[in-house]
């Protein structure tokens, strides 16, 4: 669990332990008291004490004191069982560069060599055959590679070379810090999607913004740590499965928000109900709540569960006017792309995502539209149109909240992640598509202190492999974590007897890529 630096040292040096007169009965002659009862005065010193009694006595005190201040590693029902909200702000191990994170998942594997990595070579030998045998995914792959059918440009004073098909994330060219060396380890969209979310590919763990909630909490109590904004219309790849909490406790699961009616799901205000009956109604709840819990002390499932309801009721004040967009200008409706049906969804989520960054959510989760498909970047086919269409959607919002943030002061505090969950083979897949590839993909990262106009690592000739300054999946964990002032050695859960870490670093030899950092 997250300790505050120095904050075990501290906890233990408040017992101030002072010389303590212990009154025994005495052996026959002893002295006696005003009451005549024999006594010894027996002095002990605070090192004697501590020698004499053990470690069990400091490990029980000690224990409370964490306990109470939320600090133990089984933090769920601890930190609720003496009525410390587990979504409570707590301390990182150091002070770090960002307080939030907005992740724009692409889900479906955006093609690296069309959009953000240009392979002249590709281009020149496209028809002939790979000079190796590449890994594939799906049935139809003719190891012929496939040159781009789109332009690239160099773009801001960095010089960045990037697709036609991404106009307005070119020109925040200078504000983004582009990584074309990543790569992961498997090419199944699910598992991918676990690797990226959880750093396995198998599930059942908690994704990184549940662990980013139980180290840190959240900055504004009447809103979810960790909220998620997809397509109202449906669910993407693994649906729930990808904000999952694991086995982390279920207050830091992602909470699902609506960018269309009501914000909270299921969780309609009554209308007709004033502001000031509903704060009673809540008042009258909290001390029936206060009276049936001091009737069953030391039930944490069931302080848990009160916590939970009071935060939905604040929610259902608070969402509705955080979220509510009227309030922004026309200018800033038009920017997100609220004005063009093509964008307006996805340009709704953006803005929320930073409306809700701004009102000190720690990390919100924004899932691409449903159209061309669930998978809107798995351009198996037709590839040229596919990507127009998914580009046309999400390019001018994804830029709107880069700039946006940046105007309101507030992108060196939020870190911004574009990215798939793998990348895509630089051979064709019938005559006109691309199929999955683990071993290189490029994204973009902005704000929280990653360098901007930076361009990091590199691929082979054809972007088949990252070769240069490669990059994994847990390697980009352990340096959003580190942005954020979590030591990811350190953020621990214990499972089944096991430290668990979002990292895992004895297995995947994870490390903070500070060559991104500014």
């Amino acid at each position: 669990m997250v300790l505050p630096s120095g904050g075990f040292v501290t906890a233990a040096t408040r017992f101030q332990f002072r010389t303590i007169e212990i009154i025994q009965s005495p052996p026959e002659g002893g002295t006696k008291n005003k009451a005549g009862q024999r006594t010894m005065m027996q002095q002990f010193t605070r090192r004697s004490m501590l020698n004499q009694l053990g470690s069990g006595f400091g490990t029980m005190a000690l224990a409370g004191l964490l306990e109470h201040a939320g600090l133990l590693p089984s933090a769920g029902a601890v930190e609720v069982s003496r009525g410390v909200s587990p979504l409570a702000p707590r301390s990182a191990h150091f002070h770090g560069k960002a307080k939030a994170v907005i992740q724009l998942c692409q889900n479906g594997g955006p093609s690296q060599m069309d959009l953000f990595d240009h392979k002249p070579e590709l281009s020149r030998r496209s028809g002939q055959a790979h000079p190796e045998q590449v890994e594939v995914f799906q049935l139809g792959n003719r190891n012929v590679l496939l040159g781009t059918p789109f332009r690239f440009a160099r773009h801001g004073q960095c010089g960045m070379e990037l697709s036609e098909l991404i106009p307005h994330l070119a020109g925040v060219a200078d504000d983004v810090c582009l990584v074309r060396s990543m790569f992961t380890e498997n090419n199944n969209h699910p598992f991918a999607l676990n690797m990226l979310q959880t750093g396995k590919t198998f599930n059942g763990r908690p994704a990184m913004g549940s662990w980013i909630g139980y180290a840190l909490g959240t900055e504004n109590q009447d809103l979810p740590c960790y909220i998620v904004l997809r397509d109202p219309a449906g669910y993407n790849t693994s649906g729930k499965m990808v904000w999952s909490n694991g086995w982390l406790p279920p207050v830091y699961q992602g909470t699902e928000f609506s960018s269309s009616g009501t914000p909270v799901l299921h969780l309609n205000p009554s209308r007709q109900a004033s502001s000031e009956s509903r704060n009673r109604s809540r008042q009258f709840l909290q001390e029936l709540n206060a009276a049936h819990l001091e009737n069953h002390p030391g039930e944490s499932e069931l302080e848990a569960r009160i916590q939970n309801f009071e935060l939905a009721a604040r929610m259902q004040l608070t969402a509705t006017r955080v979220l509510d967009l009227s309030q922004e200008t026309e200018a800033t409706r038009r920017l997100y792309g609220l004005d063009n049906p093509s964008t307006a969804g996805y340009g709704t989520r953006c803005l929320m995502a930073r409306r809700l960054v701004e009102s000190g959510v720690r990390f919100v989760q924004v899932f691409p539209p449903l159209s061309p498909s669930f998978q809107p970047w798995d351009n198996h086919g037709d590839l040229r149109n596919g990507l127009r269409t998914i580009c046309g959607q999400v390019d001018q919002p994804s830029a709107a909240l880069i700039t946006d943030l940046k105007q309101r002061g507030l992108l060196d505090d939020v870190i911004v992640q574009w990215t798939g969950e793998f990348g895509r083979l630089p051979i064709t897949e019938g005559s006109d598509g691309r199929d999955h590839n683990r071993h290189a993909f490029s994204l973009l990262m902005a704000g929280g202190g990653f360098k901007s106009g930076h361009i990091y690592g590199s691929t082979d000739e054809f972007g088949y492999k990252s070769v240069e300054n490669r990059v994994s999946v847990p390697d980009l964990h352990a340096t959003i974590l580190h942005q954020l002032g979590i030591d990811h050695t350190r953020l621990t859960f214990t499972h089944n007897g096991r430290p668990e870490r979002l990292t895992d670093p004895d297995v995947t030899g994870a490390r903070i890529v500070e060559e991104l950092l500014a």
